[in-house]
């Protein structure tokens, strides 16, 4: 699509509406969508995670982000007295126990592992190129909320943050946006 289409969509009714048409596929199911949903409840009933870890794209991203994270567990094998609590901890099911290093797209930093280690230095989270330095949790918890804090400063400051589309002309669009087609 050219950014002329992608404009043009935006600004559409069904563009406008399209956070609408999301609710009303789930308010008005139809079968298709019932059965997919009650599929997807009973493999994860079996498959820890499965919408996360197999369909969901927001779970891709967040794995493309790991791989390239500055940060890594990291497992000193000499400290560690092998007693597992620490893969039975991953909300992700990875062998933490059994790797020098988790590098995984599964791998979200949770530090679930590192919080269940009995072995003091056993496991740690490391940055750098070496990964020498630990990196206490409080670090990372700032981290993630400055990294938050400046996009939605930048997106507030550049104009991205509000929308110019009036609260009158969404309340007119809402109640008809069952009637709006995807344009072509």
């Amino acid at each position: 699509m050219s950014s002329v289409d992608i404009a043009a969509f935006l600004e559409s009714p069904y563009g406008l509406v399209a956070d609408v048409k999301m609710l009303d596929f789930f308010r008005h199911m139809g079968r298709a969508t019932a059965i997919f949903l009650a599929v997807l409840v009973a493999t994860s009933l079996v498959v820890k995670n499965a919408w996360c870890r197999y369909l969901c794209p927001y779970g891709a991203l967040m794995g493309l982000v790991a791989l390239v994270s500055p940060t890594r567990i990291v497992r000193a094998a000499d400290a560690c007295i092998d007693c597992g609590k620490c893969a039975k901890a991953c909300p992700a099911g990875l062998p933490v126990d059994v790797l020098a290093s988790v590098r995984s797209a599964e791998c979200t930093a949770c530090l679930s592992c590192v919080a269940v280690c009995p072995a003091a230095g056993a496991l740690d989270l490391k940055a750098g190129l070496r990964r020498r330095r630990t990196v206490p949790p409080w670090a990372l918890a700032a981290a993630i909320v400055l990294l938050f804090a400046g996009v939605v400063t930048f997106a507030r400051a550049a104009g991205y943050w509000h929308t110019s589309l009036p609260d009158h002309v969404y309340f007119d669009l809402v109640p008809r946006a069952a009637s709006f087609t995807h344009p072509r």
